[in-house]
Formats: structure tokens, C-alpha cells, sequence
């Protein structure tokens, strides 16, 4: 098996066997890297990899959104409301090619990683080092 080969069938099979703390771990880890390079393409004018990587993460805010219970307790309409705020800033930066926007996603949505991180531990799943390519 090549070496994409190998590295696709791993990540199949960490997310097929992840907790669901260990997949919001993974998403969140995802969203800061698509967010970290899609600023780096912004303000290296790389329209095009800027595009895609911020598209990927509106999916992410997308599905995270989606998947939210705001029933589930009084913090889950504020953080819902969050990841709308998120989902339309990053519409915005794409658009207008802006980092900054980009940027300050990135700072709202690190926080909410580390805090996942740290459930996911309590939790008992395994370290929570790696992320997401």
C-alpha cells in the first residue's frame, strides 16, 4: 500500500473508531488548519487555495452548527449563535479576500478546540497531540 493510501486508511479508521469528543477534536483541529492556511493564502493573494480552504471550513461550522442540540443545555443557543457569527465572517472573508477576518475566526474557534481537547481527555481517549491534515 503507498504511502496516501496508508494515511487514508488511517484516517478512516480514526474517525470510524473516534468518540464523539475525539471527532469534535478532529474537526476543530481541521477547522484551525483550513483557517491558518487559508490566511496564508490570503495575504499571499492565493485567491484560489484561500477559497478552498475556507469553504472547507464553512462546512465544518456547517456541520458543527447542524449537529448541535440547543436544547441540550443553556450554553448551546449562545454557542450556536457563535458558530452562525463564525460561518458568516468567514462567507465575508472570502469574498472580500480578508485575512483579518479570517484571522479573528481562527482566535474564536482555538479556544473552543482546547476546551474539546480537554474534554476528550477527562473522557479517556487518547491523546489529543495530533491533528488533522
Amino acid at each position: 500500500m503507498t504511502n496516501p493510501l496508508q494515511r487514508q486508511r488511517y484516517l478512516r479508521d480514526t474517525v470510524a473508531t473516534a468518540s464523539p469528543a475525539r471527532l469534535l477534536v478532529l474537526l476543530f483541529d481541521r477547522l484551525v488548519l483550513d483557517l491558518a492556511q487559508a490566511e496564508s493564502a490570503q495575504r499571499d493573494g492565493r485567491r484560489e487555495i484561500a477559497n478552498e480552504r475556507l469553504c472547507h471550513a464553512q462546512d465544518i461550522v456547517l456541520e458543527l452548527r447542524m449537529s448541535l442540540d440547543v436544547d441540550a443545555w443553556d450554553g448551546a443557543p449562545g454557542l450556536a449563535a457563535l458558530y452562525m457569527f463564525v460561518l458568516r465572517e468567514l462567507v465575508q472573508a472570502n469574498v472580500l479576500l480578508d485575512p483579518e477576518r479570517t484571522r479573528t475566526c481562527r482566535e474564536l474557534v482555538e479556544p473552543l478546540r482546547d476546551a474539546w481537547r480537554e474534554v476528550a481527555a477527562q473522557v479517556g481517549t487518547p491523546s489529543m497531540t495530533g491533528s488533522v491534515a
